[in-house]
């Protein structure tokens, strides 16, 4: 039966009015966009994940994949292999390894030049800061650290590296003109990742068996203050800060608590910690999507990742990828 054109055009409102309601619905996680890529230790993979955490792809990768990093562009992601002592090269159009660059005796985590020429890597077995050149593939130089150098991160002006060392519990400062350390400051036990904060001004390092954040003034390099972690329930030991990411206003730490199963937000501003997410066994790799609206978490013990919303602290999604899962990265 013809419907007259009133009748037609109610229809139309209803299900316009149907399907917008339906959008407002609908979890914020379903609407982000983007990729989401992990690292698989044991499985020698990069999974390849939509922004709601379904997988879409796995990529080959060179041996113990570890940390990543998008260059600038984000059209290649660098990955360290610990066990086949190689940077990785992937190309994120075609989902492939397309090369890769020799490197020292396992190699951890890694840093880029802010040209994106260099790439600078704590190499733990031989106790450097090693740098080479990514278009030739050849070693530059290197700078003697402490006992297991882990976290590097360079200055945006590319004119300093900080080096944790876990074992001689610093933070080396190292002048990359010099090419030698001009400072240790002395931080926690087992200090393991940076990230920067306050607009530069503020260097946090996670400390893994202090159950710690220390706060470095980035302009005098002193200790400004130290952020401790409690979780209900678990004892000091189990509490193992590893990584951690900034959300994208700035405002808020997230850290990661390794063996105590949570993730736990820390104002950037009062360094007060606020609200904990249980999520998956020994959580490690942390990452945000740009939007600020979902954590993504790593689980290194129990082999998936776990997606958080932010705004009401809550884990909404565990996912498996791989075993051993070690690093995330959001591609918008």
């Amino acid at each position: 039966m013809l419907r007259s054109a009133p009748a037609a055009q109610g229809l139309r409102s209803m299900v316009w009015a149907a399907v917008l309601g339906c959008a407002l619905c609908t979890p914020f996680a379903a609407l982000a966009q983007g990729k989401v890529y992990v690292s698989s230790e044991k499985d020698n993979k990069i999974y390849v994940f939509d922004a709601k955490g379904e997988r879409q792809a796995t990529i080959d990768t060179c041996q113990r994949p570890r940390h990543m990093m998008f260059n600038a562009s984000r059209s290649q992601i660098y990955v360290c292999c610990g066990d086949s002592n190689q940077l990785g090269v992937v190309d994120t159009a075609s989902g492939k390894m397309t090369g890769t660059v020799p490197l020292g005796d396992s190699p951890e985590i890694f840093d880029l030049s802010p040209d994106g020429k260099t790439v600078y890597v704590s190499i733990e077995d031989e106790n450097v800061m090693a740098a080479y050149d990514l278009a030739t593939k050849k070693p530059l130089f290197e700078v003697k650290t402490g006992g297991e150098p882990e976290g590097v991160l360079i200055t945006p002006d590319g004119k300093l590296a900080y080096v944790t060392s876990e074992v001689a519990n610093v933070v080396h400062v190292i002048d990359l003109g010099q090419k030698k350390v001009i400072k240790n400051i002395k931080v926690g036990k087992r200090p393991r990742r940076f990230v920067l904060a306050e607009g530069g001004s503020e260097l946090w390092v996670t400390n893994e068996l202090d159950a710690t954040v220390s706060v470095v003034n980035t302009k005098d390099h002193s200790v400004k203050a130290s952020v401790k972690f409690a979780v209900k329930g678990m004892r000091e030991a189990d509490i193992t800060p590893v990584g951690m990411t900034l959300s994208p206003d700035g405002k808020t730490m997230w850290v990661g608590l390794g063996k105590a199963n949570h993730v736990a937000e820390v104002d950037v501003a009062s360094k007060k910690v606020g609200r904990q997410v249980l999520v998956g066994k020994r959580a490690w790799g942390l990452s945000m999507h740009p939007d600020g609206k979902t954590l993504y978490v790593t689980n290194g013990l129990s082999d998936d990742m776990t997606l958080v919303d932010t705004a009401n602290a809550k884990a909404i999604k565990t996912v498996a990828v791989g075993r051993v899962p070690h690093s995330v990265l959001v591609q918008p």
